[in-house]
């Protein structure tokens, strides 16, 4: 999967916590993207099987996409986590940072961070 899709499922994972129901204007809006890139990333992902898209244009995963969008998102979680507990970076870097490096990351060293952070959980 694309470093782009990989990004759409993430955002529209964390805008659904916060409202219900997602649309398409809604993305873009959040997102600061037009319609018209927002409704060809959603046609990509409805094909490959990671969204559908209701009659009233609703956003729902689908469970395929709801199993990589919670892979996406604890990686994501855990990385910002591990750059500010560990590396002492603040919040906002720490986000940024971790988007770019979710992308790029083995499941080797990943799985290293998360057994690092299991095995410290104080910091």
């Amino acid at each position: 999967m694309n470093k782009a899709s990989e990004d759409y499922i993430k955002n529209i994972y964390i805008l659904k916590q916060d409202k219900a129901h997602l649309h398409s204007v809604d993305l873009a809006k959040e997102l600061g993207l037009s319609r018209a890139s927002v409704s060809r990333a959603m046609s990509n992902l409805r094909k490959d099987n990671i969204i559908v898209m209701k009659e009233d244009g609703e956003i729902e995963f689908t469970i395929k996409g709801q199993k990589i969008a919670e892979v996406i998102i604890d990686k994501y979680v855990t990385l910002t986590g591990f750059l500010q507990d560990v590396a002492g970076v603040d919040e906002e870097t720490a986000k940024e940072d971790a988007c770019k490096i979710e992308h790029y990351i083995s499941d080797d060293t990943y799985a290293g961070i998360k057994q690092f952070i299991i095995a410290h959980p104080d910091l």
